[in-house]
C-alpha cells in the first residue's frame, strides 16, 4: 500500500501501468536537488563517451568485414552506455526530456521543465570533457598505429557534414529510440530484464547512424583535439594531415551538428514518445473522469415577502460570484493540492477537468479522511482525482441571492416533514421559527455556479452575508468608554 512502485506477481507491467511509471519516472525528476541532477548528468555524460570509446574500438580495423555487420557490433557496443545510465540512475538530456509528461499532468511548469533539461545538459557536457581529457591524455588515438584515432576524425568529420534538416531529422529518429528503449524499462522490475531491453533500440540508432546530441558532446570534440594536438608522427602513421580535417572546428560543431541535433532530440524523445504515449494512457483518463452527480440546488422562486424586494437584496448570483475562481485538476497530486489550498489560505476548492467542467470537490477533509483510513501513512503517488468528492451540488448564475441564503439557513425536508400527499411525518409543539433556529444544517460553504456544463464561478457562504448586511443598516462605531472596572 505504501510501495512507491506498484508490483505485480510477475514483477512486468501492462502498457497502461508502464505509463504509470514513465509519470513517477518524470516527476522524479522535477524533486531532485539541482546539485543532485547536475552530478547524475555528469556521470551520464562520462558513461555515453565511454560507450563511443566502445564503438571505436569495436569498429576499428572492421575492414574485411560487411559494413553492416561492423556497425551492428558497434551498436552492441554502445548500448553499454545506456544501460550504465539506466542501472545506476543517472541523468541523461535525451531521456530528460521525458519530463514533459510531468508538465502535460499539469505536475510541474515549462520552466520546470527547462531548468531541468539546462541542468542536465550542462552536466552531461562537463562529464563528456571530463572523459575527452583523460582518454586524450592517455593516448587511446595512437592504439592500432593511429588507426583508432583515424576512426575518431572521420566519424567527427562525418557528423559535420549533414545538411541543417538532415541533422534535425537525424535528432528525431535517434531519440526515438532511446526513449522508447528507455520506455521498455518501465514495463519489468528486474535490472536484467532492462538492461538487455535497451539493447537492440540503441544498436539500431547508434548502426544506422542517427545522431545523439549527447553522444556528439564527447566525439566530435574527441576529433576537434585530435586535429589540434596530436603530433607529427601520428599523421605520418596514419597517412594523413591536419588540413584534411580543418573543417573539425568548435564553430561547425555547435551550428552544423549540436543544434541541430538537440533540437531533434527533443522533438523525437519528448514528442513522439512522451507526449504521444501520455496522448494515448493519460489523457483520455483525464478527460473521461466520471462527470460527478451534479446537482442545481435552488429553484426560482416569487414566495419572499413583496417588501422586501424594495431592498437591493433581489440580486442574482451572476452579480456578486467569483469569476476567476482558484480550481484544481483531477490530475494534480494530493500535495501539490494541499500546497497550492494552503498557500491561499482556502480549505477547499473545485476540481474541473481539461473541458471546465465540473468533476469534483476537493477539500481539506477528504484528506484528513484519508490520512485516518491509511493511518497516516498515504499511499505514494495520490491524486486529486482519488480522494476528491464526487457527489456535490451547485447553482446557477440566475438564482437569487434570497434563495441561495435560504438554502444556507433552512433543510425544508426537515422544517415540514410530510409525505408528498402533505400528511405530516413528525409532531412538534415548536413554531416554525423555533424549529429553524435549533436545526444544525451542514452546507458546503463553496458553491461551484454552472452554466451549460460549465465552470463560470464559485459563491461562498461569505458572500451571501456580505450583500445581506445592508439589511441591518449603517455600520456601528464600537463603543470604546464603557467602564469596565469592577470594584
Amino acid at each position: 500500500m505504501i510501495s512507491e512502485v506498484k508490483i505485480t506477481n510477475t514483477g512486468q507491467f501492462s502498457p497502461s501501468e508502464m505509463m504509470e511509471q514513465a509519470e513517477k519516472y518524470a516527476l522524479a525528476k522535477a524533486h531532485k536537488s539541482t546539485s543532485m541532477i547536475i552530478g547524475l548528468a555528469i556521470m551520464a555524460g562520462v558513461f555515453i563517451g565511454l560507450s563511443f570509446v566502445f564503438y571505436i574500438t569495436v569498429t576499428t580495423g572492421n575492414t574485411d568485414t560487411g559494413w553492416g555487420i561492423s556497425r551492428f557490433a558497434g551498436g552492441l557496443a554502445f548500448s553499454m552506455g545506456l544501460i550504465l545510465v539506466i542501472i545506476t540512475g543517472a541523468e541523461l538530456f535525451t531521456s530528460s526530456v521525458l519530463s514533459a509528461i510531468a508538465v502535460a499532468n499539469k505536475q510541474i511548469s515549462i520552466t520546470k521543465m527547462l531548468g531541468i533539461w539546462g541542468k542536465v545538459y550542462i552536466g552531461n557536457f562537463i562529464g563528456a570533457m571530463l572523459l575527452l581529457l583523460l582518454v586524450f591524455s592517455a593516448g587511446l588515438y595512437q592504439n592500432d598505429g593511429g588507426q583508432w584515432g583515424l576512426q575518431a576524425l572521420n566519424i567527427a568529420q562525418h557528423k559535420l557534414h549533414h545538411q541543417p534538416l538532415e541533422a534535425f531529422a537525424l535528432g528525431i529518429l535517434c531519440n526515438l529510440l532511446v526513449c522508447l528503449a528507455v520506455w521498455l524499462t518501465f514495463s519489468s522490475t528486474n535490472m536484467m530484464t532492462k538492461s538487455f531491453m535497451v539493447i537492440l533500440p540503441v544498436a539500431m540508432f547508434v548502426s544506422s547512424g542517427f545522431e545523439h546530441s549527447v553522444a556528439n558532446m564527447f566525439m566530435v570534440p574527441l576529433g576537434i583535439a585530435i586535429q589540434q594536438f596530436a603530433p607529427a608522427e601520428f599523421w605520418v602513421n596514419v597517412g594523413a594531415t591536419p588540413a584534411q580535417f580543418a573543417d573539425l572546428t568548435v564553430a561547425n560543431f555547435i551550428t552544423a551538428n549540436l543544434i541541430p541535433v538537440t533540437l531533434g532530440n527533443i522533438v523525437g524523445g519528448a514528442g513522439l514518445v512522451g507526449l504521444a504515449y501520455w496522448a494515448i494512457f493519460s489523457r483520455p483518463k483525464l478527460k473521461l473522469i466520471s462527470q460527478s452527480n451534479i446537482s442545481s440546488i435552488l429553484t426560482q422562486s416569487n414566495s419572499f415577502p413583496k417588501d422586501i424586494y424594495t431592498m437591493d437584496t433581489n440580486k442574482t448570483i451572476k452579480q456578486f460570484m467569483h469569476t476567476t475562481p482558484f480550481v484544481l485538476r483531477p490530475e494534480m497530486p494530493v500535495e501539490m493540492a494541499l500546497d497550492q489550498l494552503m498557500d491561499r489560505n482556502l480549505s477547499g476548492a473545485v476540481v474541473i477537468n481539461q473541458t471546465n467542467n465540473v468533476v469534483g470537490f476537493f477539500s481539506e477533509h477528504e484528506v484528513l479522511v484519508e490520512l485516518w483510513c491509511e493511518d497516516y501513512i498515504p499511499e505514494h503517488g495520490r491524486k486529486v482525482a482519488d480522494l476528491m468528492k464526487t457527489d456535490i451540488v451547485s447553482v446557477k448564475p440566475n438564482d437569487t441571492l434570497l434563495a441561495l441564503a435560504e438554502f444556507y439557513a433552512i433543510d425544508k425536508v426537515r422544517l415540514y416533514p410530510t409525505t408528498d400527499m402533505g400528511i405530516a411525518t413528525s409532531f412538534t409543539t415548536l413554531s416554525v421559527n423555533d424549529r429553524a433556529r435549533e436545526m444544525r444544517i451542514g452546507k458546503p460553504r463553496i458553491l461551484p455556479v454552472i452554466e451549460n456544463n460549465q465552470l463560470v464561478g464559485i459563491v461562498t457562504r461569505e458572500n451571501v452575508v456580505q450583500h445581506l448586511r445592508a439589511i441591518y443598516g449603517e455600520r456601528v462605531s464600537a463603543v470604546n468608554d464603557v467602564d469596565m472596572s469592577v470594584n
